[in-house]
Formats: C-alpha cells, structure tokens, sequence
C-alpha cells in the first residue's frame, strides 16, 4: 500500500481530533478527541518507519518496522497514564459541580 493513503487517514485522523477538541465542551469527548489525535500519529510513526524499512532494504526481515513500533508504545504508555490522570480528575469534577462541562471550570477560578 503506498504511504500517501496512510498520510492522508492520519491528517483526516488528526483533523478530526482538533476540530473535536476546539469545538466540543464535554471534557470525555475532548479526551478522546485527543486519543484519536495520538492515534493518528501513531499511525504515521508505524508506516514510516515500515517504509523507511523498505527502502532501506530487506537486511532483517525479523526486525522490520521495530523503530515506529517502539515510539508509538511508548506514546501509548505515555497516553494511557495521561487518560487515567485525566479521568480521575474529571471523576473530581463531576463529584463537586455535577457537570463535564469544560466551561463550567471558570467557576473553580473564584
């Protein structure tokens, strides 16, 4: 498959992910607008690097792709800590104010 078609599921990917984080309130549907961003990322770490495998030549066909692969585990750590941070504190949230709203946060200002 050429690496065009992935470049462009994971602009679309990102795209998605940014208009949902700029335009939605609800800070559940900004998280995982957030995760679909990373995702795209690691989509393009993984083609990259699996194209960069192939262009360099079949050397070790055992160790193919292993570079992208070990960046995007570690963004997938790196993300489910940030996921499990971030909804223990909109657990917080709702327990003080009832509501996900993001922008019923200003009211935490005062």
């Amino acid at each position: 498959m050429k690496i065009e078609y992935y470049i462009v599921l994971s602009l679309a990917l990102f795209c998605i992910g940014i208009a949902g984080v700029l335009t939605r309130r609800n800070a559940i549907i900004i998280f995982m607008c957030i995760e679909l961003m990373l995702n795209a990322v690691n989509l393009l770490l993984v083609a990259f690097s699996k194209m960069h495998h192939v262009a360099e030549g079949a050397k070790n066909v055992a160790m193919a792709g292993i570079d992208g692969q070990l960046f995007v585990f570690f963004i997938m750590v790196v993300a489910a800590a940030e996921v499990s941070v971030g909804l223990a504190i909109i657990v917080m949230m709702y327990r003080n104010t009832h509501s996900v709203d993001v922008n019923f946060l200003n009211r935490l200002k005062h």
